[in-house]
């Protein structure tokens, strides 16, 4: 498959991945949801066993434990095991929608069935996309813990002029928190979910061959940072559905804000973050 086009015989291969499968176990330690909650700046008390882990914690286990020499060049798994082996070179965590029935317990053992649940191909103003859509349900010897079905865009090297100018931000938020990304922060949140993507971590690759104009901001610490603004105001809130879309990326070069306006009659919250230029960047809905 070329890098310029998807033909339909290609998207024909494709899509006879869709239905696979992949299970995965592991073990819901204390260790990450510390780093995790140092890099979010919170105060939050050690968590010791039996404690609910905060939403969105199930990214950091079930961790892609790949050996060095499976390596792509930008930092990935080689592609064509569980994910398919699409020849586009540029991919990115376009959006999800979660479920969350119960918190994941310190201590617990977990599994997550993950299954390929649709293969798309789009012409974007950009060039071809594909988008892969995976269902993760993650659950304990208790049943069901959450559902979480992730959006992967894959697209060619297309320039960033080429892009299509994201909407500016509303202003009218209720809740706001100003964010100022470093590769510090870029490099913890690597670390805790062994995030290899090197768009992350290599700032001469991330302009020299992907041409950002810096380190680019993970679109799941992003989320995490839009979940961490509705704790910080509804501290006593459970979120029970989470969705989120990225709709431009955040480098480490500029301040960012999370912001958000709470509907507490439906048990919902609209947020966003907007960025330094003041173009919105993730969209998000809360249900709580």
């Amino acid at each position: 498959m070329g890098a310029g086009a998807v033909t339909p015989v290609e998207l024909a291969g494709l899509r006879d991945w869709i239905g696979r499968t992949e299970v995965t176990e592991d073990v819901v330690t204390a260790a990450p949801l510390v780093a995790l909650s140092a890099l979010l700046d919170r105060d939050d008390p050690a968590p010791g066993p039996g404690d609910a882990a905060p939403p969105l914690a199930h990214w950091l286990y079930f961790l892609p434990a790949y050996p060095q020499s499976q390596v792509g060049h930008d930092g990935h798994a080689a592609k064509g095991s569980f994910m398919p082996p699409i020849d586009l070179p540029r991919r990115m965590w376009a959006g999800s929608r979660l479920e969350l029935t119960r918190p994941l317990a310190v201590g617990a053992a977990v599994t997550r069935v993950s299954t390929i649940k649709d293969i798309a191909v789009k012409e974007g103003r950009s060039g071809p996309l594909v988008f892969v859509t995976v269902r993760h349900e993650v659950g304990d010897a208790n049943g069901p813990l959450l559902s979480d079905e992730h959006d992967i865009v894959y697209r060619g090297e297309t320039p960033l002029a080429a892009r299509p100018e994201a909407a500016k931000a509303q202003r009218d938020e209720v809740w706001r928190r100003d964010i100022r990304p470093d590769p510090v922060l870029l490099f913890r949140y690597s670390a805790v979910t062994f995030n290899s993507h090197r768009i992350h971590y290599d700032h001469p690759y991330a302009t020299g061959v992907e041409g950002y104009p810096g380190l680019v901001v993970h679109g799941p610490l992003t989320a995490t940072l839009l979940v961490d603004l509705l704790r910080r105001n509804l501290p006593r809130a459970t979120l029970r559905r989470f969705s989120f879309r990225a709709l431009a990326p955040l480098f480490d070069n500029a301040p960012f804000q999370t912001c958000g306006i709470p509907d507490e009659a439906n048990r919902t919250a609209r947020l966003w973050t907007r960025d330094a230029s003041g173009t919105a960047t993730m969209e998000a809905l809360a249900t709580y």
